[in-house]
């Protein structure tokens, strides 16, 4: 039995996959004029750049069904599929419209494909894949793994801390006053995926007060820790991302633990040393 991992880009591959059979999905970025492609060829350094010169944001668009189909294709006999959540981008629905065109054109295959609204982004997409990656070396059944990662993904918690708050405010989801606020008393929000909705838990004065905060809230509402995987996502701040680590560890202690920096999608959202935590 073969399997294959597929992602639409906000999903980082965490250590471990490289010799996996997957494939990631590209969401596009269109910023200053640019449109940027999230595969291989994304500079984050141009992405970054193009964003601090911008005064109305950068916008991402999903990927088309035609490319998701095109992922589906391959030797492998299960493909299990982790989107972006729902509620926060179109990608889910692309994922299930591919999903259906590749039925459609190869009726005679026996092909199982299973498509995962992560209800999270980024490392809540890449705990699917962990999860699925488990269950399969279990030797589970397709609709056990399916049933099971399905329930792993409402226990998945999601929280983030951001270095800015700009690319908020260039997108409408914040008051050019509140943002010009929260920046002039260097407040940082902490902030935290409720059912594939973002919500704000705080301000905190300072980043490394917010990163505590959010530390000492992820751990106070994670069951079973020991039980857990930690991923920490960072969008251009891995010494941060390390120090985050060590003060997670430093209480308890987790199942794994990853540190991945972030590619196109996630390092829009994230900003510029923006850290990302899913548990």
């Amino acid at each position: 039995m073969k399997i294959k991992y597929v992602g639409d880009s906000c999903m980082e591959f965490p250590e471990g996959f490289e010799n996996e059979s997957t494939a990631r999905v590209p969401l596009t970025i269109t910023v200053e004029g640019m449109v940027i492609v999230d595969d291989e060829t994304f500079d984050q350094k141009v992405l970054l750049d193009a964003i601090d010169r911008s005064k109305h944001g950068a916008k991402s668009a999903c990927p088309s069904p035609e490319l998701f189909m095109k992922a589906y294709e391959g030797p492998e006999d299960w493909v299990f599929v982790a989107t972006l959540s729902a509620d926060l981008s179109g990608s889910y629905n692309a994922a299930m419209l591919g999903k259906s065109l590749y039925e459609e054109e190869h009726a005679d295959s026996r092909k199982r494909i299973h498509v995962f609204n992560s209800k999270s982004a980024s490392g809540g997409e890449a705990q699917v894949m962990i999860k699925v990656r488990e269950l399969f070396e279990k030797g589970c059944s397709f609709e056990e793994i399916v049933q099971q990662t399905e329930a792993y993904i409402d226990t998945v918690a999601t929280y983030f801390v951001l270095e800015s708050l700009e690319e908020l405010r260039k997108n409408g989801r914040l008051s050019r006053l509140k943002a010009l606020a929260a920046n002039t008393l260097n407040l940082k929000p902490i902030c935290a995926g409720d059912n594939g909705t973002i919500v704000q838990l705080g301000l905190q004065r300072g980043i490394k007060k917010a990163l505590s905060k959010m530390i000492e809230i992820a751990l106070d509402k994670a069951p079973n820790t020991s039980e857990r995987v930690l991923i920490i996502n960072h969008c251009n701040c891995e010494e941060r991302a390390r120090d985050v680590l060590a003060d997670f560890v430093a209480g308890t202690r987790f199942k794994e633990t990853h540190i991945i920096a972030t590619k196109g999608i996630s390092s829009l959202y994230a900003e510029n040393g923006g850290i990302i935590v899913t548990l």
